[in-house]
């Protein structure tokens, strides 16, 4: 190192501690503590909020925007060693310690983590970089994360784990040469920072929406390959708020088809039942088999306001196609049925003479 240089060399020793010892457990090798003058009390405390509405619907995945601010504040100090007067040496490094000491309460890249325990609220982000915040600041931008809420998710409050893990500033040190009175300044000043890791836990609440929630519990109707027939939908409104004049309208799919696609079902209220009927017509060459229909039930909901309820499954199943005689075989048929009682009262009137 140059003696007559006149910039100061910073070494910043960055000591990640082990989590099994507390903040305080150990110094990090080469920090010489008797050329530490303060110790200083406090450091980061991150605050996250939740930006925008936080109540959702049942089957919406949705991205949450995170806001993080630094409310973070020094809470005292305590002098470890005093300068002697005339030592300008230890005076000059004194007074750069308290400034560097100053910056213990900026949070240093900051790792947002959110998690639920909740089965119908999953967290579909991995962990997210939150930069660094000094004291009274705020994220420049959200940390953002997706979450995807099952569409069976009861009415309620789900809270959330927002863990955050980051660096602060510890402890600094301060050593130098000597006092050059020509530029006022410490020769070859070097400053040793001392790094912990912190961890912060708070809790994100979101909200699932009480509101009309519609299922099928039952499905009638026999319906046969290039043959219409009548299907009878039983709904159920399991929500808990009431639908009022709630209307089901049918996506016809192949191999159906229907001019009739709509069913008036009326006010469903909590755990109340309607049945929707649909004139079905089935393709001639329909596979016999089990095929899924669309619907959806257009309602007003308790403010008055229109809404439309998700995709309702419904399962519709086309039975074997029936077996039919051929034509000719159907006119011979009737000719002979024909024939068997034009005999039959040929008989009888021979038996009355």
């Amino acid at each position: 190192m140059n003696k007559n240089g006149f910039f100061a060399t910073i070494t910043a020793l960055l000591i990640l501690c082990s989590a099994a010892l507390p903040a305080q457990a150990a110094f990090p090798k080469n920090f010489d503590i008797s050329e530490n003058y303060y110790t200083v009390y406090g450091g980061p405390d991150i605050n996250a909020t939740l930006v925008g509405d936080n109540e959702y619907s049942r089957g919406d995945t949705v991205t949450l925007n995170i806001n993080m601010m630094n409310k973070g504040a020094i809470t005292g100090f305590k002098s470890e060693k005093d300068a002697d007067f005339g030592e300008y040496v230890d005076i000059m490094l004194q007074q750069a310690e308290m400034q560097y000491e100053a910056q213990a309460t900026t949070a240093v890249g900051i790792l947002a983590t959110l998690k639920s325990d909740n089965e119908y609220v999953k967290v579909k982000s991995g962990p997210q970089e939150a930069g660094t915040l000094k004291q009274g600041k705020q994220s420049s931008s959200p940390t953002k994360f997706t979450v995807e809420i099952n569409k069976n998710t009861p009415a309620g409050t789900y809270p959330l784990t927002l863990d955050l893990s980051y660096m602060y500033q510890h402890n600094v040190q301060l050593s130098g040469d000597d006092f050059d009175n020509n530029i006022g300044l410490v020769r070859n000043k070097e400053v040793g920072i001392w790094y912990e890791n912190q961890t912060q836990t708070q809790t994100i609440e979101i909200k699932v929406k009480e509101e009309p929630y519609f299922e099928v519990t039952n499905v009638t109707g026999e319906l046969y390959p290039d043959q219409g027939g009548m299907l009878y939908v039983t709904y159920k409104n399991t929500g808990e708020k009431p639908a009022k004049d709630a209307t089901v309208r049918l996506s016809a799919s192949d191999p159906f088809s229907t001019t009739d696609d709509q069913a008036y079902l009326g006010t469903l209220g909590p755990g109340k039942t309607a049945v929707a009927i649909f004139d079905i017509d089935v393709d001639e060459d329909a596979t016999a088999k089990l095929y899924s229909l669309n619907s959806e039930i257009l309602y007003e909901d308790v403010n008055g306001h229109d809404q439309i309820s998700d995709s309702v499954k419904i399962n519709v199943e086309v039975l074997p196609a029936q077996k039919r005689l051929p034509g000719y075989q159907f006119g011979a048929g009737i000719a002979f049925m024909a024939l068997a009682a034009f005999f039959v009262i040929f008989r009888k009137k021979q038996q009355q003479k």
